[in-house]
Order: structure tokens, then C-alpha cells, then sequence
């Protein structure tokens, strides 16, 4: 494309009247971020696909100690538009090897007085993203009062959004976890039924297309956002954390001396297949810090899951170190209080006893301080920078492989910082890290390539606590790899054939096997223990014992929002395609698995009934018939080795 074509894509202005109208095009040509500034000087844009509106004129800007910056601007200047490319690497996640192409776009807008905003729009074929930019020096703090960024959509959009919790609720004060289920197909504008707001990421339904909204590109100067509880006419507004989501004494809002930036607003635009298949989230993100080549995803044995407290003892831990070696999985889990049941003495024990079979400890730690009223220990270890580093070198020397942090107070500035903090530190002592009762990761494992997961999901536990969530989890589950797991690993702690005590699961085997290729962790903490996994039929163990952790890549084959989804991934060359439906009716689908080449697969999936399994030999094709039961679901592998012959 020459560079007169580029421009004219990239770059329309336009005058009418007092009105300003400035466009930025993705590379294909498809998707238009629109700018403008109308006679009062408010800067406004709004994003077409193939064009149709999307997204409907909304609002830009911030009010930044105390100067208003959303009005009685003006277009100082605009950058020349440019084309940005990329590529990077992730150890975990849908896609190894990353490429990254869009069209971006600075804008200078200046207020009387002197007072400065820059915002930079980039647009992929992907999607739509922009950013807020502080120019200038100062050795004053500048705090972001607050944002009057809008996401506005016309009145026949429907919505799929998760409340936030209300702060200091729930147990123990825990809250907020982005640990609630998501409102599914709700028309835009009905209020969230919690004050606190809706979390991302926020999926939306237009007649031009599917919108998937999150952030990305922390760097630990903002606070995390969400949108705010009310949406009048469709138009949803970012919204702050409350009060008390800081780490003690901490800021809340986000604040930096001159120059500093937001992170990226981030729009996904296109069909289900594009959000899906998109890794914007991770395109936007500071790039790692450093290369990390001990870092390693992997599944891991966890006894707390089913047998809860009175597992995490020395004989119980032993024993699911045998589990993982016979299952070849590289890390076993002991969770909250091994200090005071275990002792570390005896940690070190279990640690070498672990390196002998080729199986490596992870240990759960308590986050936090003051802001809520847990007591697992270890608690209070990782709150200051030169205790927890002596910690985490301790626990270097030991052989540890890595951390599960537990129990963060919000999206503050500060707690935000405290997650940056926790990641660098533990790098600095190779230890990989799994945030727990946390925020939405929103790209940080590309920073930190050993932040392998984070829980922020209504997640097995809850189904073991409550039959309600249990109810849910098929649907719940069919409309988690839409939103909360497109971009960002999700720490679910997937997969029980067993029963669960006191609950009664509405999964069916077939279902719990396809989670671990379905769900996207650099840790998959299986829930089902070592007697539950001697009970499935050995081809079904065998499935379990080889299971990757990390994709070379991944395509998304059918489905919808919390009714059903099928995925194909692939590991070195053997193509792994797994579904599960959320409906209580059988779906029969004809998927297009020609990508594959021909081969011959096997599939694992529901037997006569919901705690059985069957197997079958699985031919690709460009239409091949899968029958999904009823809260079930299935596996199926590919290898190269299998390639039907003429």
C-alpha cells in the first residue's frame, strides 16, 4: 500500500460548521474510530465497522487536579499517522508467537491557559483502542479526578456484564473479587445491581457487530476501572474504585508527576470469532520486563479444592505429590496455613521430597494488611518490599517454584501497585505468581511472564460452597472464554469427576474434561484428587496426564455467549479441539475443522449417561457433525501421526 493510499485511509478531516471530525481507519479499512470536537470544545468519538455505528458518540476526557480537560478544548495539533508493528512471545495463553499491526494517531488538544491533553487512538483490524497522555514536566503529583470516558450504544444493543461487589463486604471484608456471575443478553441501560458498577471486560451486542471493552497497559501509576452503575440511554461511563479499595494508607485514584498516561481503553469490534481469536489485550500491554526462560506453565495437583482446610497437612501434601509425579504434572499446591500445620522445616522436606520425582511446591500467602479480616496465614509476609524479598529468597533457596497471593482489597492506585510490586519482586527470585481474590490481570502477564493466572472468576470453590452456583456453572461456565477469559489467564481450578460433598454437580464428565483445553491458565490447579482420578477409565488419565499448559495457537470454532463454546488449540503439531455446552438441550453443530489437515482424531466425551465416558475416532473435514449432550461436553486430539492417507 503506497503512502498516499495509507494516508487517505488513516486520516479524514473535515470541517462543518464549528464541528471538527478527524478519522483513523484500522489497516483492512473496515473499522473507523471517528474524533471530534464540537462548538463547546468536548471531544467526542465514535467507531463504525464496514460502516455501520458500533459504538455511538461518546465522550473523552478527564479532569486532572482540578482542571477540567472533557471541555473548551481545542486541536492544537496532530501527529502525522503512522503504522505501528509488533511481535512478541507469551509462555502462556492462546498463541505463542504474536504479531501485531495497526494505524495509529496523536492528537494535541490544549486548553486556554495552557492546560494539555493528548489522546492516541491505534486501530487494528481487531479493534479500537485509545489512550489518555499527560504531556509536560512538573515535581508536582497530578491526580486523575476523574474520567468522563463514554461507551455509548443505540438502544436495540444487548449486554452480557458482571457486577463488582460493593467494598468491604462479603467474607471476612473481602470484597471486591470480580467474583460474580455475569447479567447475560440484558438490554443496555438496565442499572447493575450492585452501586460499585459493572467489571471488565464488557461484551455488547450491536446490529454492526460484537464490542468487547476492557483496559490494558498498567504500569501502576492508575487505578483500575470499571463503568459505573447507571448507563442513562445506553451510554455507559468508567467508573472509579470505591474508598476503600487501597492498600493501606495508599492513593486511591491514579496520580504521577508530569508526564504520565492512562492505560489503554481497548474496543474489540467483529464477530464472535474476532473477539475470541483477538489478543489486543496483551498487544497493548508494557512489553516484559525481562526474559524469564525458567518460567514454565503446567498442571498442578491441589488438595484443598474437594477435601478443603484439613487437607493442607504433611502426610496429605505427600500424597498429592505422588499424584502429580504419576500424573506428570510439574507442581503440586499447598494452600493457606501450611505454616502453622506444616511448619517451614517440613516445607523443605516436602520441597525435596518434590524434586525427586520431578515435582515442584507452591505456597499460598495471604496479601493483605488491614483492609479486610482473614486470618490463613502466612499473613502479612509481602507487605513491605525488604521483608518480602527476604521471603521470597528464602523460599528461592528451598526450591519453591512459585506463590498463590490471596485476598486483595479493589482496583485502587495503590493496590494496583502493590500487584506490580508483588510480580517484580518474585521475578527477582524466579518464583512464578498466581493472584487470588484479585483484579482482572488486564495484560500484566505480558509485563511479568511469571504472573502465570489469577482467579477473578466465580470459580470452582464457589460451586463447591454453594448449590446455587453449581446451578449456574454450566451457563456461567459457556460464557467465561467470551469475556473474563478472552485475554487474560483465569485461574478457575478446573475439572471434578467426583461428587462434591454436600453439592450436586450439574456438569457432566465430558464437560469437567473439555475445561482445561477450554480455559486459558499458565497454572491449571486441577480440583479432582488422586482417588477421583484413579476411578476414570485409564485412556481418560491418560488425556489428563498430557495436557498443555501453553498453545502455539488457537482458533475459535463455534458458539455464544453462556450457551456453548468449541475451541481448537495446538501444542508442538497435535491440534486439541474441546466444546462444552451450557444448555440443558443437546446442540448438534457442523464445524469446519479442514485447518487441521486430514487426520484422525480421538474423542473422549459423554457416555449413556453424565458420569460415564466414551471414546470414538474423529475425522476432520469441512463439516464435520459433533452432538454436544446437555451439560456436557468433550475432547478430542489430532496428532501429525494420524493423517488419513489417500
Amino acid at each position: 500500500m503506497n503512502k498516499i493510499v495509507l494516508l487517505t485511509l488513516m486520516l479524514l478531516l473535515s470541517a462543518c460548521g464549528a464541528e471538527q471530525r478527524y478519522v483513523v481507519t484500522s489497516p483492512d479499512g473496515a473499522l473507523a474510530v471517528t474524533l471530534s470536537l464540537d462548538g463547546q470544545g468536548r471531544p467526542q468519538y465514535q467507531v463504525s465497522r464496514n460502516g455501520v455505528t458500533v459504538v455511538q458518540p461518546s465522550q473523552l476526557g478527564v479532569v486532572l487536579s482540578g482542571r477540567d480537560l472533557s471541555r473548551g478544548l481545542e486541536l492544537a495539533s496532530a501527529d502525522q499517522p503512522s503504522q505501528v508493528r509488533g511481535s512478541y512471545s507469551m509462555v502462556q495463553g492462546k498463541r505463542r508467537h504474536i504479531t501485531y499491526v495497526a494505524n495509529e494517531q496523536l492528537f494535541h488538544l490544549r486548553k486556554s491557559g495552557g492546560a494539555a491533553l493528548d489522546i492516541a487512538f491505534r486501530v487494528s483490524d481487531d479493534g479500537v483502542a485509545f489512550q489518555y497522555r499527560f504531556p509536560g514536566h512538573s515535581a508536582q503529583v497530578k491526580v486523575v479526578d476523574e474520567e468522563r470516558t463514554s461507551f455509548a450504544f443505540a438502544g436495540d444493543t444487548r449486554a452480557w456484564l458482571q457486577p463488582i461487589a460493593v467494598a468491604q463486604t462479603g467474607w471476612k471484608n473481602t470484597n471486591p473479587s470480580y467474583e460474580a456471575h455475569y447479567q447475560m443478553d440484558i438490554p443496555v441501560g438496565e442499572a447493575s445491581p450492585s452501586p460499585a458498577g459493572w467489571v471488565f471486560p464488557a461484551l455488547f451486542h450491536t446490529s454492526g457487530g460484537w464490542v468487547l471493552i476492557s483496559e490494558s497497559g498498567m504500569d501502576g501509576n492508575y487505578h483500575g476501572s470499571r463503568l459505573q452503575a447507571q448507563s442513562p440511554g445506553g451510554e455507559y461511563r468508567i467508573g472509579l474504585p470505591m474508598d476503600a479499595e487501597v492498600f493501606t494508607g495508599g492513593a486511591l485514584k491514579a496520580q504521577s508527576t508530569l508526564p504520565f498516561h492512562s492505560p489503554w481503553r481497548l474496543l474489540v469490534v467483529g464477530e464472535l470469532a474476532d473477539l475470541v481469536d483477538s489478543t489486543l489485550g496483551t498487544d497493548l500491554a508494557p512489553p516484559a520486563i525481562a526474559e524469564m526462560p525458567w518460567v514454565k506453565p503446567g498442571l498442578a495437583s491441589w488438595s484443598w479444592a474437594l477435601l478443603k482446610d484439613s487437607s493442607v497437612n504433611y502426610s496429605t501434601q505427600k500424597r498429592f505429590i505422588d499424584y502429580a509425579a504419576q500424573m506428570g504434572w510439574p507442581y503440586t499446591l499447598v494452600d493457606a496455613d501450611w505454616d502453622r500445620n506444616i511448619g517451614y522445616e517440613k516445607i523443605a522436606e516436602l520441597a525435596d521430597y518434590a524434586a525427586q520425582k520431578n515435582v515442584r511446591l507452591l505456597l499460598w500467602y495471604n496479601s493483605s494488611g488491614a483492609w479486610n479480616k482473614t486470618e490463613y496465614s502466612p499473613k502479612g509476609k509481602l507487605l513491605q518490599r525488604e521483608p518480602r524479598r527476604r521471603e521470597f529468597a528464602r523460599l528461592e533457596k528451598m526450591g519453591i517454584a512459585g506463590i498463590k497471593i490471596d485476598f486483595f482489597a479493589g482496583d485502587g492506585k495503590s493496590m494496583i501497585d502493590y500487584y506490580q510490586a508483588l510480580a517484580r519482586d518474585a521475578a527477582d527470585f524466579h518464583l512464578l505468581v498466581n493472584f487470588h481474590g484479585a483484579t482482572l490481570p488486564r495484560g500484566i502477564q505480558r509485563t511479568f511472564p511469571n504472573v502465570m493466572t489469577a482467579e477473578a472468576v466465580h470459580g470452582f470453590e464457589m460451586i463447591t460452597f454453594m448449590q446455587a452456583s453449581a446451578d449456574l456453572a454450566p451457563t456461567h461456565m459457556a460464557m467465561l472464554p467470551f469475556a473474563r477469559n478472552a485475554f487474560d489467564p483465569m485461574d478457575f481450578t478446573p475439572t471434578t469427576f467426583s461428587e462434591i460433598p454436600n453439592i450436586q454437580r450439574r456438569t457432566s464428565n465430558g464437560f469437567e474434561l473439555a475445561l482445561p483445553i477450554v480455559f486459558l491458565s499458565g497454572l491449571q490447579h486441577i480440583a479432582e484428587t488422586d482417588s477421583g482420578m484413579s476411578a476414570v477409565p485409564g485412556y481418560v488419565r491418560d488425556f489428563m496426564r498430557d495436557i498443555p499448559a501453553g498453545w502455539d495457537d488457537s482458533r475459535f470454532i463455534d458458539g455464544y455467549p453462556g450457551s456453548y463454546f468449541v475451541v481448537a488449540r495446538r501444542a508442538g503439531d497435535t491440534w486439541y479441539l474441546a466444546g462444552i455446552n451450557g444448555t440443558e438441550e443437546e446442540k448438534t453443530l457442523s464445524v469446519d475443522l479442514s485447518f487441521i489437515g486430514p487426520r484422525i482424531g480421538e474423542l473422549i466425551g459423554d457416555g449413556d449417561s453424565a458420569r460415564e465416558f466414551a471414546r470414538r475416532e474423529l475425522e476432520t473435514g469441512s463439516a464435520v457433525k459433533l452432538a454436544i449432550p446437555g451439560h456436557g461436553g468433550f475432547v478430542a486430539t489430532f496428532p501429525p501421526s494420524r493423517l488419513v492417507l489417500d
